[in-house]
């Protein structure tokens, strides 16, 4: 992510035009696109299951310096503390509640994700094991209630925190305790951005259910398969959600600029420190109205920082974002990406997909959205299931990645990261369901076994 910082010498954005090149600047040929995979994870004390302090000789800090002594990656620093680890495109960063985040290089197919990912959490391990810590792979904290967890040193988490606390019930919920594993993807045109954007946007609550992973809350059962994707639905309506207007004619990068300056800002940076601005309103802001900074117009890498504070189901900035799917094992970490690489890199799998979701209205996805995170495969659509979707919709992504016929060097394409989902959704079981039965049978409904079932 550019900031303020590195863009000094830009011009100011005065005129609306100027905010469209934050995606158009995106654009690449077919030969060109890319696969970015990014995933968090649940630091653990091994014997007490207690969540990771930043500072002290067992905590995050330490395990960032262990991990840039064993890497060689560059450190990140903020006010004098590191908060992260770069190498090229590739980072590790830290969300609020101290989860351990991968946004992994842009790679040409699946099998070099999961190399990486692979690599990843080796070295991950090389250092946790010395400390005495683990890592868990669940798309919501199982135990740990919200003021118990630590906050991380980042100037703009106390922005958020305390905006939070004025907006939705659950976002902050969202900024503690709360797992996920992401997708980033690219487009040639605009036109073939809306087309993208249209099928992981509809299909994007089938992914939830998919990769539904976070059935615990506070050492209990929460009602929930996937409650990070509940938490979701109550964060903040002016800045999530499913962008119904996506799907109306004329979708454009216009379209979602002038949804995204409507979501109020959080924060501005300058010379290293973060601004509170939140709730103040960019276009106030590229009027020179913005009080805290009278008079002063926004550089690009003002609205670059505030498109990453827009958190809809499918973002879009310079590429697109599938946000939809909890955190979980390795083998889900390399299936997240390929089922939207299957269905939206193959011409022929994109229009296909498409023709799955094209008749559903803005209501038919909404409610989908709100019954998957309690009903799963169950949930209905248009006298279908989830699951029956899944199916096809996997079928499709599939077709679509032996197309692409990105080979293995042992000669295998990139179908088989599908595998696991495809057993998920053959049998109607979510990964959540199958944890409810070992919690209620072989764990006798001890939480502490989950730390074992799921760790890295």
């Amino acid at each position: 992510m550019a900031s303020q910082d590195t863009l000094t010498d830009e011009r100011p954005l005065e005129r609306f035009e100027d905010l469209l090149p934050a995606f158009s600047k995106g654009e690449k040929p077919k030969a060109a696109w890319r696969i970015g995979t990014e995933h968090e994870k649940f630091g653990f004390y091994r014997g007490s299951n207690e969540p990771i302090p930043y500072e002290g000789p067992r905590g995050v800090k330490a395990l960032l310096d262990g991990m840039q002594d064993i890497t060689g990656w560059d450190g990140i620093i903020e006010d004098g503390h590191i908060i992260g680890l770069k190498q090229g495109m590739a980072s590790i960063s830290l969300e609020p509640g101290g989860q351990f985040e991968l946004s992994g290089a842009p790679l040409e197919h699946l099998h070099q994700t999961c190399i990486e990912v692979g690599a990843h959490l080796k070295d991950v391990r090389q250092v946790a094991d010395r400390l005495g810590i683990g890592f868990l792979g669940l798309g919501f904290q199982p135990k740990t209630a919200l003021d118990d967890v630590p906050m991380m040193p980042k100037g703009r988490y106390q922005i958020m925190k305390r905006y939070m606390g004025r907006v939705g019930r659950l976002g902050r919920q969202m900024m503690f305790r709360s797992c996920t594993v992401q997708t980033n993807l690219d487009f040639s045109s605009e036109a073939d951005m809306v087309d993208k954007l249209r099928v992981s946007l509809a299909l994007q609550p089938i992914c939830t259910a998919l990769f539904a992973n976070s059935p615990f809350a506070e050492g209990r059962t929460n009602g929930y398969l996937s409650y990070r994707a509940h938490v979701w639905s109550d964060t903040d309506p002016d800045r999530t959600g499913m962008l119904p207007f996506a799907f109306e004619p004329g979708m454009s990068y216009a379209r979602y600029a002038e949804w995204a300056l409507d979501a109020p800002m959080y924060f501005i940076k300058r010379d290293g420190r973060y601004i509170d601005v939140a709730g103040r309103s960019f276009r106030d802001f590229m009027a020179g109205r913005l009080p805290e900074l009278p008079g002063e117009k926004p550089l690009p890498g003002d609205w670059d920082d505030h498109l990453t504070t827009v958190f809809p189901e499918v973002r879009l900035k310079s590429f697109l974002e599938m946000r939809g799917a909890d955190a979980g094992p390795w083998s889900r970490l390399c299936a997240l990406p390929a089922f939207f690489v299957g269905l939206l890199y193959d011409s022929a799998a994109l229009a296909a997909a498409w023709e799955l979701v094209k008749d559903w209205t803005a209501e038919d996805r909404e409610a989908l959205r709100r019954s998957v995170p309690t009903l799963g495969l169950r949930a209905p659509i248009r006298g279908r299931s989830a699951r029956d979707v899944a199916l096809d919709a996997l079928a499709i992504a599939r077709q679509g990645l032996k197309s692409r016929a990105m080979l293995s060097a042992a000669g295998d394409d990139e179908s088989g990261f599908l595998a696991e989902l495809d057993e998920i959704a053959h049998t109607g079981i979510t990964p959540a369901e199958r944890l409810l039965e070992r919690y209620h049978t072989e764990w006798g409904g001890n939480i502490d076994r989950v730390y074992e079932a799921a760790a890295y």
